[in-house]
């Protein structure tokens, strides 16, 4: 027997072998600048075969070989950093329909921790965020099925379903002695990408919740009817960030043009292939997919230099973080409220032909002075001193397998004092239990009330001169 598995092992290593140089030629051949070769490591794959083997002559159950394949380049990918990913045909679809703002499910954003997932964010508007999950809660069963052990896409799939379908979901919070359980209705999730309003004449507020392939265009649409809507000149606009996980790379260079001089640099990338090393800038061929008109061209010109605020906080991720990066670095807009996520990596999603893809990291990203945000974030200018749960949230440095930020001439001192005032905040009690977090834009947002006393303290108050401003 051990001479057949032995045979069939060095059989299985040849196929793999013969697979994994047609594709090293063949990437070869599609890149010139491709770096040398390293050759295969036979050992490994050896190893990789006798364990296949194994699997197929001793495991309890017969196991398919697709079956195995599969599972094995789900965990080639996942254990590179944790926004890798292979994605299977109904995974690869909805992260389609994702980025068109519609999708099924129950509206939260979530990672892996301790093998038991994790909250980031309820989306709002969502049955998630309705039923009152928060930020920091950990989901230890799905109906009456134990969280522990599940890989995140297979929780992920458990959560999804068709809309108006239930779910039992028993979450673990700190602060509460027992076990928290919510019976969530599965809906369409439709994300409205921009929200605005006039909090008062001459004051205005955009709220962006995911940068989607629509995003620069009613952002675009907003700004105009706000403007027009105002009684008075624009005297400050508010634009909110908060517990908004990114999306679409284009839309961040979008919303950040429709602010910044034309030209100005974005944010820049760098990667090991020519491809991954990018510079944008506010300019239309770098927001524009297609030969669409440019939907920013007829803003009004006030809007390139009234007092801005950004507001952010620990949900704030990737696109959110070069938005909120490149008005900081450009001293166009102050940014307040607490250190955001610190996801500064890009992932590119590549086909496989077989209606399958792999998210793949590709490069990380810069702010246009050079400020890597990956595991750091982006540090207000102005911190948020009011109470909130955001010292609880979880990051990208607290993920496993994150990939660490080396880049030299960090703000690690303003990062490190950010971190050490979150840090020494007293642990509040939680007293929200099952009630849903406050409404952004409401009136009972105090970071919103602290920015418009910051807008209105501006030409008032002689210790705000010294302050940072929009420049």
């Amino acid at each position: 027997m051990s001479n057949i598995i032995k045979k069939a092992g060095l059989v299985f290593v040849g196929a793999i072998t013969g697979v994994m140089l047609s594709l090293n030629f063949s990437a070869i051949a599609k890149k010139d600048s491709v770096e040398a070769v390293h050759p295969l490591p036979i050992e490994e794959l050896r190893t990789f075969a006798q364990v296949f083997g194994r699997i197929k002559s001793d495991y309890v159950e017969s196991v398919e070989d697709k079956r195995l394949i599969t599972e094995a380049i789900y965990g080639m990918l996942v254990g590179l950093d944790p926004h890798s990913s292979y994605l299977d045909k109904d995974e690869f679809k909805e992260l389609q329909i994702g980025t068109h703002g519609e999708f099924g499910g129950l509206g939260i954003q979530v990672t892996m921790e301790d093998g038991l997932v994790k909250v980031i964010s309820p989306i709002e508007d969502t049955p998630a965020f309705r039923a009152g999950i928060q930020t920091g809660d950990l989901i230890v069963k799905l109906d009456d099925t134990a969280v522990k052990g599940m890989t995140l896409t297979e929780a992920i799939k458990l959560m999804r379903g068709k809309p108006k379908t239930s779910i039992i979901i028993t979450i673990v919070r700190e602060g509460e002695k027992e076990p928290l359980v919510f019976t969530l209705v599965r809906d369409i999730i439709k994300i409205q990408s921009v929200k605005s309003k006039l909090i008062e004449p001459g004051f205005a507020y955009i709220r962006i919740t995911q940068f989607q392939e629509h995003t620069g265009e009613n952002l675009a649409q907003a700004i105009k009817t706000l403007f027009s809507e105002s009684s008075t000149p624009m005297q400050g606009l508010i634009l909110d960030l908060r517990n908004d996980p990114g999306g679409l790379l284009n839309g961040a260079v979008a919303v950040s043009s429709a602010f910044l001089p034309k030209n100005a640099l974005v944010v820049y990338t760098e990667g090991r292939t020519a491809d991954a090393k990018m510079r944008l800038h506010a300019n239309p061929e770098y927001y524009l997919r297609g030969h669409g008109r440019d939907y920013l061209h007829d803003l009004p010109s006030e809007v390139k230099t009234v007092p801005m605020i950004t507001l952010v906080n620990g949900g704030s991720a990737s696109a959110s973080e070069i938005v909120a990066g490149a008005l900081q670095d450009h001293k166009r807009s102050v940014v307040m409220g607490s250190q955001t996520f610190g996801k500064g990596s890009v992932q590119t999603v590549l086909p496989l032909g077989n209606d399958t893809a792999i998210k793949l990291t590709t490069a990380l990203y810069y702010t246009p002075n050079g400020h890597s945000i990956q595991a750091t974030g982006i540090t207000p200018d102005i911190l948020d001193e009011s109470e909130n749960d955001d010292d609880q949230r979880v990051r990208e440095a607290d993920l496993n397998r994150h990939i660490a930020n080396g880049k030299k001439g960090e703000k690690k001192p303003e990062t490190e004092k950010a971190a050490q005032k979150s840090t020494n905040k007293p642990k509040k009690e939680n007293s929200k239990k099952n009630t849903g977090p406050i409404e952004f834009g409401s009136s009972e947002d105090q970071l919103l009330t602290q920015a418009m006393n910051y807008f209105k303290g501006i030409t008032t108050s002689p210790e705000k001169k010294g302050e940072k401003s929009d420049g």
